[in-house]
């Protein structure tokens, strides 16, 4: 009984798993196909073998137009030829008749055989030529040239000439092939003659032929040989594009250090140090980035570390002092980081294209407003050292920004009997300006990095450390620096420098507007 049921269930798992073989096995092959349809779409769609085809299309082309063209052109001087030698030859036999037949009596055979001896006496037959001279029906004489067909071949066509009683140039088939004829009959009271010149093109027509053929096949081999050297120059061109893709597909936010070969000046190596350069700017940012995050988190963790310390011991302190002075603190700490990630957020800022909005400054005006708002920050004595005149195209708010930040380090690191100088002039090809203190001064190792994010001088100047870097990127969102004069005997004079090319195109747009109103 076990037997019985075993046997079907074998037969039923055989015949799936055959109906399985049969049913995967046509999908893979399918998959296959559509895997090499894929590859050879992507092989014939390529920018490669476009231009492989168009420069084949384009020789091809011109070949078999010029080709054409050659072999209409020959064809038509070999006729012009045969019809020029033809009534070059019928003009010297007319010549020699008018010379030796007597006008004033009957010809005579004697008269035909002596015009005939003159003539052939001096005359060859051209390549594919036959002359055929007669007397009465008969053939007197009859010369043929190489690839001509003799008159003895000429049967139906003889008798049709020995018909014509007229002058008669025309074309006919004949069992040699096409012909090209000239008949001039002799006919008067006396004996008849007839003289035939008759051409048949068709051996020259055929060397004509092997030659257009051999330079159909010259051109044909030229084509193959642009079209190979073609697809190596189109590789070699396209090379950097292939790389910059490859490239392009294993380019990671973490992995910006591949770069493409460049080599040469053309087009494609321009491409390729673009894209390196590209790349470069790319690695740098992402690094800047990450130093950026890293610095953040780095400063933000002290200010939360505090926070949350005091806040845990806030809920143990009974004292009302002292639980106000904590929450003092806190409050510090937090307007602190406030005041942190403003300045971050003005940084970030400063990389927009609509962080500046410009307008007309007069440097003047601007500069005294500058001295007034900037003595409201400290007891010092505030001194307006120089003052520009002019009006410069820039965002007097953020430059504002930058000299309110300048004077409040200054109040921070100087005392109440410190003097603080103020001031602004054109020089060089930049405005200048500048707050100068007679405070400590920056050491000298910090003077290159002062302007950097996060950092601080180790001369005991505090703050977030992004004060200054506010006011440099103030002052490159103009076209211009911020830079620690090096050449100040005492104290610290932080300097913003402006190009004056914002002055001279402000000066144009008023030109423009004066002319607009006076329209």
């Amino acid at each position: 009984m076990d037997e019985g049921f075993r046997k079907p269930g074998v037969a039923v798992c055989t015949k799936v798993r055959v109906l399985q073989g049969y049913l995967v096995g046509p999908r893979d092959a399918m998959m296959g196909i559509m895997a090499s349809l894929s590859r050879w779409r992507d092989l014939l769609g390529g920018m490669r073998v476009r231009i492989l085809a168009a420069v084949i299309v384009l020789l091809a082309g011109s070949s078999v137009v010029s080709i054409l063209l050659l072999r209409g052109a020959l064809l038509e001087r070999l006729d012009e030829e045969i019809e020029a030698n033809m009534h070059r030859e019928t003009e010297e036999f007319q010549t020699a008749a008018d010379r030796l037949l007597p006008p004033d009596r009957a010809r005579t055979e004697a008269d035909l055989v002596a015009v005939y001896d003159a003539y052939f006496a001096r005359e060859v037959p051209d390549e594919g030529e036959t002359l055929i001279s007669f007397i009465g029906r008969d053939i007197y004489i009859t010369e043929s040239a190489t690839h001509a067909v003799p008159a003895n071949e000429l049967g139906d066509t003889v008798r049709y000439w020995l018909s014509l009683d007229e002058y008669t140039e025309d074309e006919i088939d004949t069992s040699g092939g096409m012909a090209r004829f000239i008949a001039i009959p002799l006919r008067d009271d006396g004996a008849d003659g007839l003289f035939v010149i008759a051409n048949f093109p068709a051996a020259e027509r055929e060397e004509l032929t092997d030659a257009v053929a051999a330079q159909a096949l010259i051109h044909f081999v030229t084509i193959v040989l642009a079209s190979v050297v073609g697809w190596f120059l189109a590789g070699r061109v396209l090379r950097p594009l292939n790389t910059l893709a490859e490239t392009a597909r294993v380019i990671s936010e973490t992995d910006l250090t591949r770069r493409i070969p460049g080599r040469g000046d053309d087009e494609a190596s321009r491409i390729a140090t673009a894209f390196n350069d590209m790349l470069a700017r790319l690695e740098r940012a992402f690094a800047t980035q990450r130093d950026f995050l890293e610095e953040v988190s780095h400063e933000l963790r002290g200010p939360l570390t505090v926070i949350r310390g005091h806040v845990e011991l806030l809920d143990l302190e009974d004292d009302p002092q002292e639980r106000a002075s904590t929450t003092l603190l806190i409050t510090n700490e937090i307007d602190r980081m406030n005041r942190m990630v403003e300045d971050l957020l003005t940084l970030a800022r400063a990389e927009r294209p609509d962080f500046l909005t410009p307008e007309p400054v007069d440097l003047e005006m601007w500069t005294h407003d500058m001295l007034r708002k900037a003595s409201m920050l400290c007891g010092r004595t505030w001194e307006l050292e120089a003052c520009a005149s002019g009006v410069l195209w820039a965002d007097s708010q953020r430059l504002t920004q930058a000299i309110m930040q300048l004077a409040e380090n200054a109040c921070q690191h100087t005392d109440a009997t410190a003097a603080v100088r103020i001031g602004s002039e054109v020089h060089g090809g930049f405005v200048r300006l500048w707050v100068h203190d007679d405070g400590p001064g920056v050491a000298a190792e910090d003077a290159e990095r002062i302007f950097e994010r996060f950092v601080r001088s180790s001369g005991g100047r505090t703050g977030s450390g992004l004060g200054l870097s506010i006011v440099a990127a103030i002052a490159e969102a103009h076209s211009g620096y911020a830079r620690l004069n090096p050449d100040t005997e005492r104290g610290a004079m932080f300097e913003i420098f402006i190009s004056t090319d914002l002055i001279r195109e402000q000066s144009k747009l008023s030109s423009t507007a004066s002319v607009l109103s006076a329209d």
